[in-house]
């Protein structure tokens, strides 16, 4: 099988929404798909307003379009709604070609953050983006269930991994911070309620790992906060495993990629009963979910950490590619029904 995947989030980035395509594209070639990748990086791009680490690809779908006529793709994948999405889903339909697509990030409430734009507009886009797609793949069941309340339709659950060769319960670092030590991952960035974690009175050390347009200016408000940036690879595992608990404040995230690589480091959580930890933690024992975050994290520590890792074991590439293949297969064969049904 042969997959054009286009999605305006990639390498460099470093967010959930790459690390979830970078395993998928992995797993699918291990199992004999050709998989071609179509990102901003291919294009000519401009930074994306209030966030400038961010690069909007300047794509057409006349571009997409020669792109897929040399690629002859079996099937199409949109994994976003930005320039290269658009682009692409423009030109599959001119195409008459079959394509799912997928809804990682919650950008109404984003947008709400940085403009007054009312929710219901922009997930009236939404909708009407995702509609022609024989799947729209989102990540949780309670995001399935919102966005069903919503009016959207053809959804299907897919789920999360993590890699365990890199996420596991290995050496902490030596902090040489007070404990006990709690510790947020994260994009530092408005839409990630981080002052939700920081302004908390908590025993201990607070650890923010992560970089984002807000970062200075939480490192000037908040003085007695170890900021340690950008982590990744083996360096993250070890934040990790020197945690005591991980705490996540998201109120937006759809799924939390990183709380389950902390469970896999041995780590439990603290968070919002929100979409997200709800689906990740539920009763699973691996973590506490409360509106009073300060008494989440409290209670919090005194959960074992085997229960954490058990906990991750729930979660794996191998589940995330087997939906997107289903879900795939699914899309391929409505694309020659209906190709038989025109031709008829």
């Amino acid at each position: 099988m042969r997959l054009l995947l286009a999605t305006d989030a990639w390498e460099p980035q470093v967010n959930g929404v790459v690390r979830t395509l970078s395993n998928l594209a992995r797993e699918l070639s291990a199992r004999g798909v050709e998989v071609k990748i179509v990102a901003p990086r291919d294009f000519r791009t401009v930074p994306c307003p209030t966030y400038p680490e961010i690069r909007l690809a300047l794509a057409t779908s006349f571009r997409l379009g020669r792109e897929i006529d040399a690629f002859r793709p079996d099937t199409i994948h949109i994994a976003t709604e930005g320039p290269v999405g658009i682009a692409a889903r423009r030109a599959a339909l001119q195409r008459g070609l079959p394509f799912t697509t997928s809804f990682h990030t919650r950008f109404p409430e984003y947008i709400a953050k940085r403009a007054p734009v009312p929710d219901s507009f922009s997930y009236a886009l939404l909708r009407r983006f995702h509609a022609p797609a024989a799947s729209c793949l989102v990540p949780t069941e309670s995001i399935r269930r919102d966005l069903e309340g919503r009016g959207f339709r053809n959804l299907v659950v897919w789920t999360r991994g993590v890699d365990r060769a890199e996420f596991c319960q290995t050496e902490p670092l030596p902090l040489g911070l007070p404990g006990p030590i709690f510790l947020c991952v994260s994009r530092i960035a408005p839409e990630k309620n981080l002052s939700a974690f920081l302004d908390l009175d908590l025993p201990g050390s607070k650890v923010v790992v992560g970089a984002g347009p807000s970062l200075a200016q939480m490192i000037a408000r908040y003085p007695k906060v170890h900021f340690a940036g950008l982590q990744t690879g083996e360096a993250l595992a070890r934040y990790y495993a020197s945690a005591d608990v991980f705490v996540f404040p998201s109120l937006t995230d759809t799924f939390g990629i990183v709380m389950i690589e902390a469970l896999a480091c041995g780590v439990p959580v603290a968070a919002f009963p929100v979409p997200g930890p709800l689906d990740v933690i539920g009763n699973s024992g691996a973590g506490v979910l409360s509106p009073d975050l300060r008494q989440a994290c409290l209670d919090a520590l005194a959960l074992p950490r085997e229960a954490a890792y058990r906990r991750s074991l729930d979660f794996s590439w191998e589940a995330c590619a087997d939906i997107f293949v289903d879900a795939t297969e699914r899309a391929l064969q409505a694309g020659t029904a209906n190709r038989l049904r025109l031709a008829g």
